[in-house]
Order: structure tokens, then sequence, then C-alpha cells
């Protein structure tokens, strides 16, 4: 890992003296909590703009932390599971103050987002929301379906790349695997995803030895969690919300299949058209879309359960991260750890794209498929904005539904 400059005498947010765990000098604590704070409030738009948002404030802005460890920390988070950009400000957020800096900023980053996501599920979730809510929600859910295709192929190009050589082969499997499993078998996806990185790994027969550390044993805990499911109630719950967590592999849009299995079809918390609302409203807010896990627990149990499913869903995150953050660079260049991730994260890939399967299932009404029909035009080839599609197609909803039109129940 390369170090990070010296920061500048008059950048008040740094300290001239001790060095932080991940190099350049020592950040106040203030600081962290308020520029990771404003990212959490205005991080709208997903990974790639809270990427762009971080780099501007630690590399640009401020000088915290060079380019080079700053690239070695996007390619060290993308190698984990969960959320990656929730992990990037975790991990940016050690580099500049340790441990205390690393709670402190991911809290920062995940809990503005988190709190009016509670808020906006209990209003378009309540019993008998408004008819302009319903409208909203039922605009904005039509169109979910093309972002999860616009989310897909956005990681079809960079993954097909690393695939080299006999490789491809695999990588079409894997993400024939992924696609399949969300359409037919939803409830077995991470199964899937899982056997698809062991099959990478066979193949491969990877040199050196296994990854060592605590936070990488996290693949035993299902079983425990799955004992826990059973039972229904609130082991359901966190079994849910431990998968979005910490077993979901190639970026935020493969929660959706993960979650739709068992919030909608096994275990009944919403409805089909209360599940998309809750998709579309994890696209509108700021920071990252594993919020959306926040709404289900709030259709399961309530508050309590809208923060019960965060806590699951983000622990494995912090716990990842600040325990390998000093030894991730060796674990970067681990084969069997790479091995596993290029065999899981095609397969995640077609989970992403076998997500809009579902959710187009979903939609009751006709006008709700000709706004899908033309949000994948405006999304894929115009590149209109996706935080800006599920908006106009929220308006749509509304003018729809005020003007006479039904209105998914």
């Amino acid at each position: 890992m390369s170090e990070a400059p010296d920061q500048p005498a008059h950048d008040a947010g740094a300290r001239s003296g001790p060095l932080a765990p991940g190099g350049g000098r020592e950040v106040a604590l203030g600081a962290v909590i308020r520029e990771w704070g404003r990212i959490g409030c205005l991080g709208f738009g997903g990974p790639p703009v809270h990427v762009a948002m971080l780099r501007e404030l630690c590399v640009d802005r401020r000088r915290w932390i060079d380019d080079d460890a700053f690239e070695d920390a996007i390619a060290f988070t993308n190698l984990l599971p969960g959320p990656a950009s929730s992990q990037l400000a975790i991990l940016t957020a050690w580099r500049v103050r340790g441990l205390v800096g690393g709670v402190l900023g991911g809290l920062a980053f995940v809990l503005p987002g988190l709190v009016l996501m509670i808020a906006l599920a209990a209003l378009f979730l309540a019993s008998a929301p408004p008819l302009w809510v319903r409208g909203a929600g039922a605009g904005a859910g039509a169109v979910v379906a093309a972002v999860a295709v616009h989310a897909g192929w956005a990681l079809v190009r960079p993954s097909w790349r690393r695939a080299v050589g006999s490789r491809r082969i695999r990588w079409l499997g894997y993400v024939a695997a992924g696609l399949l499993a969300t359409v037919l078998v939803g409830t077995w996806l991470v199964a899937v995803l899982i056997a698809c990185g062991a099959v990478e790994v066979a193949a491969r027969r990877p040199r050196g030895r296994l990854p060592a550390g605590r936070g990488l044993h996290i693949h035993a805990w299902p079983v425990l969690a799955a004992v826990a499911a059973s039972t229904g109630g609130l082991g359901a719950l966190a079994w849910t919300a431990f998968k979005v967590g910490a077993l979901s592999y190639g970026g935020g849009f493969v929660i959706i299949p993960l979650m739709q299995a068992d919030a909608v079809e096994r275990y009944g918390w919403m409805t089909d058209a209360r599940f998309l609302d809750a998709v579309a409203l994890g696209q509108v807010t700021p920071g990252p879309v594993v919020h959306t896990v926040s709404a289900v627990g709030y259709a399961a149990h309530g508050v309590g359960g809208a923060v019960l499913a965060a806590v699951v869903a983000f622990a494995p995150s912090f716990a990842l991260v600040l325990g390998l953050a000093p030894r991730f660079e060796r674990l970067r260049r681990n084969e069997w750890l790479r091995a596993f991730l290029d065999g899981a994260g095609p397969a995640a890939i077609g989970a992403i794209l076998g997500a809009a399967v579902p959710l187009a299932a979903a939609l009751s009404e006709t006008w709700q498929v000709v706004l899908l029909a033309a949000a994948f035009p405006a999304l894929l080839l115009l590149r209109i904005g996706v935080v800006t599609t599920l908006l106009v197609g929220g308006v749509v909803g509304v003018v729809v539904v005020l003007a006479g039109g039904a209105a998914p129940v």
C-alpha cells in the first residue's frame, strides 16, 4: 500500500503530528464525522457517485490519501461481499483515523440515508397510504426492472474483460447459473453464488494458502443463520438481512433477488407492489442501495424490524473491513480468494440481470408496462440517470392515478 503524502499545514481537518494506521497524517474525528456525513446526506445515485465523492474529498480536495492508495482501497472492497461503497467509506475513514475513525466515518455515511428510508417506508408502506403516494410508488416501481438491467449490464464488460482464455466459457456458465437461479429458485440464490465460487476455485487450483483471519470465515455463519430463519419472525428477518449484507457479490442490485424471494414469496411480509416501492425508495434515497433492506424490515416488524435489518446488514461490512484492513494488500494477492470471487462475481451479475424478470412480472397495470418499456431506452440508450428516471416514473404515476388510472394494491 502506498503512503499518502503529508497533509498541507493549512488543512484544519488534519493534525501535524501522528500518522494514521493507513498512512498519511491523522485526521480529527470531527472532520471525519462531518465530511463522511456530508457524503451520506448528498450521495444520491448509488456507488459511482459515492466513489466519486470520496475520491474528491480524500484525494483531490484534502489530499488525505494518494491516488494509488485510493485505487487499492477500491480494489480491496470489490473483493469483499456486501455493499462496496459502504465498505469504501469505512476503509477510507480507517486510513485517516484508525479504528474509531472507521466506525464513526462508516456510521456517518450510513445513518442519514437510513433515517430517511425508514421515514419514507412509514409513508409508502402504510396500510392505507394516500392516493398520490400509491401513484408515486407505482410509477417509480414500474421502472425498477429496467434499472436492474442497467445495473447488471454496466458490470458485464469489465467482468468479461477479466475473464481470459478458457475462463470465459466458465464465466458464461456462472452468469447463466445466477440468472436462472434468480428466476427459478430465488430462495437458493446464495447457495448458487457460493457454488459458482467453489467451482472456479476447483478449476483454477490456486497456489498458496487459504486466506486467514476471522473476517473471512463469514461463509460459515449461514448454517447458524439458516437455523434461525426456519423459526420465522425476527430470525427470518435477520437471515434475510444477513444475506444482503454478507453474501451478496457484484454490487448493490444483487440484493434485490435475495430479498424478493423472502419478503414476497416465502414470508409474505410485502406484496409485489410494495416490494417495488421499497426498491424504488432504495434508489432515490442517498447512501447505499442496501438501505432497501430496512424497508423490508419495516414491512415485516415496523421500526424495530427496520433497525434490526439495517444493523444485521451493515455489521458484516464493518467487521470485514476493520478486521482485514491492516493486511488487505496481502489478501488482494491471495489466489484462493481471487478465484472464489471470479466465480461468484459473474453469477451475481447474472442474478442482477435475472432480477428484472420477477420485477417486471410484478407489474399489474398496463400503464406500468408502458412506462417500463420507455425506461429501457431512457437508461440504456439515452443514458438518463437512474434517480432521474425513477423520479420521472413517480411523477407519471401520480398523474395517471390522480387522473383515474388504477394503482396496484
